[in-house]
């Protein structure tokens, strides 16, 4: 049996977004920028996708800029909207410890570009409070970026109230919506951001596609130049396939938002089952606000790493924290950046459900957990005992 509990790393992606990439590679091999039928085909299919992805973030398919990931979606809102507002002298930009590091890498490079950064602390609950933003905020303040929902604890932030604050400080927010879209609704009018960053195989779809949605009158400069692809704001010939294979997955996300009432449940039951069987846990994060999909739990005395691999030879996939940080011994900057104990931030596994999450596959986790967290507690005493 293989049990796949990783999907915040990647969904494995549908049948019929598998189906739609293959049809468009055989069948509509043009480039969507020539004017004859090929062409044409091709950008007909460009432009479906971009109005089932704007339909599932309640946006209008012209503000909707493809990408190649939430990576380059969140360097094209930080770095282009940086290129344009630095004429202005607003170079102040405010954003958090638990963010992505497609964002927290970014304001390195504009700190070295001359930009001034504020990294804000979450504090245990992994919920930034509007009296943080508030009390940091300028009016040389330029950018203010907050994801939406943490890809490690599974926190919501309140965008919508974070995002009045910027807007009125004169600032432009952004929210990295990657690991919020598709699992809760998400609307970019009740969220009152600026930019909003997606990515395709988060809800089902292909790796190697996102989206940007820019609003309406925010001024980028493009990151990619060459021709005047994307409404001259993403050069490059569009990937075609891709696009489709999104597109099919956002319409297949819009239609299954509901399926949220089966995996919370799920959810909140691997996580009080390992509570309760297995001594010495406890969860990180704010129990409450957060995506239904995700459990992080920390294990006294058991580097994470072990256990992982433990539930690995049992077929069971989980994760450590981001899989764009995996390798590292560092612990998680997220649960760092919440002040957690070093220890506890070493100790930590994320559990992350989906569509294909059964009740069965919760029964053999919680089943085979606490003997495995038994054996490793006794092979780190006994090798304590030996040194």
């Amino acid at each position: 049996m293989r049990i796949y509990l990783d999907y915040n790393a990647t969904s494995p992606p549908l049948p019929e977004v598998i189906q739609a990439m293959a049809r468009v590679l055989a069948d509509v091999p043009g480039n969507a920028s020539s004017v004859h039928a090929f062409g044409q085909a091709a950008k007909a299919v460009i432009d479906d996708a971009r109005s089932e992805v704007a339909a599932l973030i309640g946006a209008e398919p012209t503000e909707v800029v493809f990408t190649g990931g939430g990576t380059e979606a969140d360097n094209l809102a930080l770095r282009g909207a940086a290129d344009a507002l630095e004429p202005t002298g607003r170079r102040h930009l405010v954003t958090t410890g638990i963010e992505h590091e497609a964002v927290l890498n970014t304001v390195k490079v504009l700190e070295r570009r001359g930009w001034r950064a504020t990294v804000l602390s979450t504090g245990a609950s992994g919920v930034l409070s509007a009296d943080a933003l508030r009390n940091v905020i300028t009016p040389e303040t330029g950018i203010v970026s907050v994801m939406h929902a943490n890809n490690e604890v599974g926190t919501i932030q309140p965008i919508a109230e974070l995002a009045a604050i910027a807007r009125a400080a004169g600032a432009l927010f952004h929210a990295d919506a990657v690991q919020s879209v598709g699992k809760i609704p998400v609307s970019v009018k009740t969220l009152g951001a600026d930019m909003v960053a997606l990515s395709a195989h988060k809800f089902g779809g292909p790796k190697g596609v996102g989206a940007l949605w820019i609003r309406r009158g925010v001024r980028l400069q493009p990151q990619q130049t060459g021709g005047r692809h994307e409404r001259s704001r993403r050069a490059g010939t569009e990937n075609v396939p891709g696009i489709a294979g999104m597109g099919v997955a956002a319409r297949y996300a819009t239609a299954s938002l509901g399926d949220a009432d089966r995996i919370g449940p799920l959810r909140d039951r691997l996580e009080r089952e390992i509570l309760a069987r297995v001594p010495g846990t406890a969860l990180n994060g704010d129990p409450a606000s957060r995506v239904p999909n995700t459990t992080n739990i920390s294990f006294d005395g058991i580097e994470a790493e072990s256990l992982l691999i433990a539930l690995d030879l049992e077929g069971v996939a989980v994760s450590t924290g981001s899989a764009c940080s995996s390798g590292t011994l560092e612990p998680s900057h997220v649960l760092r950046a919440m002040n957690l104990p070093s220890p506890r931030a070493r100790n930590s596994l994320r559990f992350s459900l989906g569509r294909a999450t059964t009740e069965a596959e919760i029964d053999f986790v919680v089943e085979v957990l606490p003997t495995l967290a038994h054996r490793l507690r006794q092979i780190g005493r006994s090798a304590v005992a030996v040194r």
